[in-house]
């Protein structure tokens, strides 16, 4: 039996990480800035979280949510805290599509309606409510077709108001940062504005941060740096530095009901202690501070290049949209000055590194992209 090919691989196997940097199994060293599509957050083998969850293995690494597990109860705690959404609740699953997926099912349920409004460039995830409110035909198949879906353009406050006042909606879903269609940034005034027509009709606010949050953008959550609360936070990619685990933020005037969700593997214990410890290091290390810092040295330095187009996004969450000509860069990036970065399309490159990464790694990154494009 061979694997199903629907990937596109590179001929690199890495096999050892630390920090930012990777080896592979020639033993060349390489330095990441994409950390698995934002994942890892605290980077590659960090000691403390090395540590927290070895020694959780050591005790007990399963046992199913029919019993109690103090440590969710600590993520909830901890996570409230440092998110300043202390007073909602938290449903754990394992991965951001899941997470995508209970918010909106909970938002039908909390609403009793059943349309959802999200926005043109979405990306939400692959299972089959996700993809229903994803705006990518090629992942779309004709089972996930939904009726209930209705897509604006993003940053169209018109357009919002036109479908919230004219039909009833369950949701609407909009990412901190669009990031598979290229780093697109919900401007601070449209959230405002979106919060207030969601507000005015009744319709929950449902924000994905998967890729966006968990301080990548100098805030935790990138919709926080607009002021706005939503009423449904999703979490996951960077939540357990690489070990599959998803959140839901839930407001408090939405109330549960015993099996409205429901999971298997959600919130096990070795996930929790992984994601304890993510929150160990970004507190102790200032690691949201550190990438507001660190992003402002990539923007400085990559801004002004002769080869990019516009330089999108905030904090640790990067889009270089490139000049025509440009195409192969990122291939030579990683082949040439061994820097694994990310992609969208073939016009952007993606950079989306541990929250660690140094201003001496960054300031690197920019000699090696300005020497290419010379």
């Amino acid at each position: 039996m061979d694997l199903f090919k629907v990937y596109k691989l590179w001929d690199i196997e890495p096999v050892r990480g630390l920090d930012t940097t990777l080896w592979d199994k020639d033993g060349v060293q390489y330095t990441d800035l994409y950390g698995g599509h934002a994942v890892i957050s605290i980077g590659h083998c960090h000691p403390h979280y090395v540590k927290v969850v070895g020694e959780q293995l050591q005790t007990l690494g399963f046992y199913s949510n029919a019993v109690q597990n103090s440590l969710q109860k600590e993520l909830a705690k901890r996570l409230g805290r440092v998110s300043g959404y202390d007073d909602y609740s938290l449903f754990l699953c394992n991965s951001g599509a899941e997470a995508n997926e209970n918010a909106l099912k909970l938002a039908s349920f909390a609403t009793g309606r059943a349309r959802v409004l999200a926005f043109s460039k979405a990306f939400h995830g692959r299972t089959s409510g996700a993809v229903g409110v994803t705006d990518n035909p090629k992942i779309r198949a004709p089972f996930n077709a939904n009726p209930n879906v209705t897509f604006v353009p993003l940053n169209d406050a018109e357009a919002v108001a036109k479908e919230l006042e004219s039909r009833s909606y369950a949701a609407v879903i909009i990412e901190g940062i669009q990031g598979v269609s290229g780093i697109h940034e919900p401007t601070d005034a449209f959230l405002r504005e979106l919060r207030t027509l969601c507000d005015r009709t009744g319709t929950l606010l449902i924000a994905d941060e998967i890729q966006s949050g968990y301080g990548r953008t100098g805030q935790f959550y990138a919709h926080q740096h607009s002021g706005v609360r939503a009423d449904i936070v999703t979490s996951a990619k960077g939540m357990a530095n690489g070990f599959p685990i998803g959140g839901v933020l839930i407001a408090p005037q939405i109330k549960p009901e015993y099996g409205m969700l429901g999971t298997t593997f959600g919130g096990n214990h070795l996930a929790c202690s992984a994601a304890i410890a993510v929150l160990d290091v970004i507190g102790s290390e200032h690691l949201v501070e550190n990438a507001a810092r660190i992003g402002e040295v990539f923007r400085k330095g990559l801004e002004g290049s002769k080869a990019v187009k516009e330089y999108r996004g905030r904090g640790l969450m990067i889009g270089l949209e490139l000049k025509a000509g440009y195409e192969t860069l990122r291939d030579r990036l990683l082949f040439e000055k061994h820097f694994f970065t990310g992609a969208a399309g073939a016009s952007v490159i993606r950079l989306l590194p541990s929250l660690t990464v140094s201003q001496q790694t960054a300031e690197s990154f920019i000699n090696a992209f300005n020497d290419l494009t010379q």
